[in-house]
């Protein structure tokens, strides 16, 4: 029957091909019975099922229930009769079924939390909700890498690298909730499956094979989002969503995967509470809004709320927003679980003496992230360079910029891996390596009364720079920087980053630069298809190849389309002694 063939068998066992024949994700020597089982997918079908009938071992628990989601499957091609196995059921896994009572299974997509590097593309888990009508009581099934690294730098590279492992877990929902809702701020959209009974099933038996299992992981492709796609694969067979992602994998575009396999039956929308603090600061005048953080602070006793000649419902809505602020501090560990009681039972017992009723606050929801553009860009362009014409192409795999279209995205956040642009000059018929983004990430969190975030950024890569005799060389660069932003009206950020730099190449005298230096900006959507970024930077080179480099530019975006804009830039610059005036014109596709 050449069942080690068979595509069911290799997603069971995370099998994929390689040049050499195939080669299982899964790291863990435990996984397999047979030495060879980590790439032979026939040594390990055969050493599988000859241990469907060793005899049972003490406590040990049998191949029937270490391997069930192996076992079904082969009792069910080959009608294995369970009364001739040592073990005919897996009496465990039935006790957890009975207990869970699976009912039905949601994608969950917890929103990129903009100061936190590592999850600033998102995550992917899943809920399987129980026969209680209560979301909360939902179990969550999640991927992640086992780590305790808190040195971002070590992350990073470690999570590069594989040298982290990564394991399923499953806890109640509400924990996960309090985690991305409370703590990291990130909204929450919840996608519901239309998974029936038997395929819940078997995701949960393939699950349960997995407990305690590690395979290594990778931040670019074997990550959280694609180590879940096997649960939905062991599902429903016919899928094969883990075959459709040959090189990276970003979270959304798994959600999207998901969405073109018919899976998705809808989205619901789960403000974060610092969405909701906003939501609610932002229906109140300013002097309103810094009465309730005063409260929250115990700068101001509730009760004042009583006296003030200020209209109920707005007294309601000051009284609602100084609670929502005090719950975040108290989440965030800024004051004591004594202060936060003390605080929180006078602003109760004040807004008990306001009247009314609970209020069911309805924030509108943002764009779904899985209708935003899609993930990878093609771009074709002309521009002139110090008076030379030139043509560019370029390609981005990940993920998205400043400038490009926010529907489905956050505002002012950046992330942009392998940003590679080739620039052609007909005048002197010359092919160049314009740049190579290595990395290029930007947060800009705006300030206000209840949120002091740091706006940040990290740059690092191959780029033309003009060196000390007036002509391009190719360099390395290092640019990370931190500042502030601030919102100066619904659609624009201002900007102020101090900004360190290091570059190493050609066209210095010491072959290298260290400086330091600021920049400043304005980013503004002019409407829902026109962005604007009106920038300038400059920096001094005191190590090394001594200079002064100074730029400002206007940038503009235009999206055309869902998945195609077009951009104009026009940037002045000067560095060393040499003037530079560079315009171009680009079209862009997301594919």
């Amino acid at each position: 029957m050449e069942l080690s063939k068979d595509a069911y068998w290799q997603t069971l066992l995370h099998f994929k091909k390689t040049f050499w024949g195939f080669r299982s994700l899964v790291d863990d020597p435990r996984f397999f019975l047979d030495p060879a089982g980590k790439y032979d997918p026939q040594a390990e079908l055969e050493a599988t099922l000859r241990s469907l009938f060793d005899p049972e071992e003490g406590e040990k628990r049998h191949p029937v229930c270490r391997f069930i989601a192996r076992y079904h499957w082969l009792a069910d091609r080959l009608k294995i009769d369970p009364a001739r196995l040592p073990v005919p059921e897996c009496r465990p896994f039935s006790e957890i079924v009975g207990q869970i009572k699976p009912a039905t299974a949601t994608l969950i997509f917890p929103t990129a939390h903009m100061n936190g590097p590592a999850s600033m593309f998102g995550h992917t888990l899943l809920t399987i909700d129980t026969t209680s009508q209560s979301r909360l009581l939902a179990y969550a099934i999640n991927y992640s890498a086992f780590t305790r690294d808190t040195m971002g730098p070590i992350f990073a590279f470690k999570g590069l690298f594989g040298f982290y492992p990564g394991y399923f877990s499953m806890l109640p929902y509400y924990g996960k909730l309090q985690e991305y809702n409370d703590i990291e701020q990130r909204d929450i959209w919840e996608y519901p499956l239309n998974l029936n009974g038997e395929e819940i099933k078997r995701l949960l038996m393939h699950l349960y094979e997995m407990d305690s299992i590690y395979s290594d992981y990778y931040f670019f492709d074997e990550n959280c989002s694609y180590n879940l796609l096997f649960l939905l694969d062991a599902a429903r067979p016919s899928t094969g969503l883990t075959d459709r992602f040959p090189l990276w994998v970003i979270p959304i575009d798994t959600i999207r995967k998901v969405q073109e396999n018919g899976l998705i039956t809808g989205a619901i929308y789960r403000p974060s509470r610092a969405t909701k603090i906003k939501y609610l600061a932002s229906l109140l005048p300013e002097n309103s809004q810094e009465f309730a953080r005063d409260i929250a602070a115990g700068k101001a006793a509730p009760d004042r709320l009583l006296e003030e000649k200020i209209e109920p419902g707005r007294k309601i809505l000051i009284s609602d927003l100084a609670s929502e602020h005090l719950q975040y501090e108290y989440s965030q560990k800024e004051l004591t679980a004594a202060k936060f009681q003390e605080r929180f039972r006078k602003i109760l017992r004040a807004r008990s003496l306001l009247g009314g009723g609970e209020e069911d606050y309805r924030i509108p929801p943002p764009a779904r992230p899985d209708e935003g553009h899609l993930s990878n860009r093609l771009s074709l362009g002309v521009g002139v360079n110090r008076g030379r014409l030139f043509e560019e192409v370029g390609i981005r795999p990940a993920y998205h910029g400043l400038l490009d279209n926010e529907h489905g995205y956050g505002e002012g956040s950046q992330i942009i891996f392998a940003d590679t642009a080739l620039r052609f000059y007909s005048s002197d018929r010359k092919l160049l390596l314009q740049r190579l983004d290595i990395i290029d990430a930007v947060s800009l969190s705006p300030r206000d009364l209840f949120f002091q975030p740091f706006s940040w950024k990290i740059k690092t890569g191959l780029l033309q720079k003009t060196g000390n005799d007036g002509q391009d060389h190719l360099v390395y660069q290092l640019n990370p920087g931190g500042g502030f932003s601030y919102k100066i009206n619904k659609a624009s950020l201002l900007y102020f980053l101090g900004e360190t730099d290091l570059d190493y190449g050609g066209g210095m005298e010491e072959r290298y630069a260290v400086g330091i230096g600021a920049s400043a900006g304005l980013l503004s959507s002019l409407n829902e298809v026109w962005k604007v970024h009106l920038y300038t930077r400059e920096i001094y080179y005191a190590l090394g190849g001594r200079h002064n480099e100074w730029e400002a530019g206007l940038q503009q975006n235009f999206a055309l389309t869902a998945n195609t804009s077009l951009r104009a830039d026009v940037s002045v610059s000067r560095v060393y002694e040499f003037n530079r005036i560079t315009a171009g014109l680009f079209w862009n596709l997301f594919f």
